[in-house]
């Protein structure tokens, strides 16, 4: 977690590329078929944050402070640092499906 709130500190206030995406739509649809399908998905979002907070004991939280609001994802409970320099966070339900990903990189992701 250290690690994670030290790569979210570097990244403050420089121009950045978000991916963010949640999902429950097919998972629950699966399961249930009566259950709504829901999720969010942004790619390439361009942001400049003030300020980004990892918090919780696991899954965890971040937030990042933009300049009228902020983003938000809750439930991750992996990350890592890539070769790129990318910081790259996901949760995982207890089938290790995807659940929510929320990815920061200073060039564009891959489309």
């Amino acid at each position: 977690m250290h690690e994670v709130q030290a790569a979210l500190d570097r990244f403050a206030n420089q121009e950045l590329y978000l991916h963010l995406e949640t999902t429950a739509g097919a998972y629950a649809a699966h399961r249930n078929e009566k259950a709504l399908q829901v999720g969010a998905y942004i790619r390439n979002g361009r942001i400049r944050y003030e300020r980004g907070v990892i918090t919780g004991g696991g899954p965890y939280r971040i937030g990042l402070k933009i300049e009228l609001g902020w983003v938000y994802a809750e439930g991750l409970t992996d990350w890592e640092i890539d070769a790129q320099g990318r910081i790259l966070l996901a949760g995982h339900d207890q089938d290790g499906r995807l659940a929510v990903a929320l990815e920061l990189s200073p060039n564009p992701f891959a489309i």
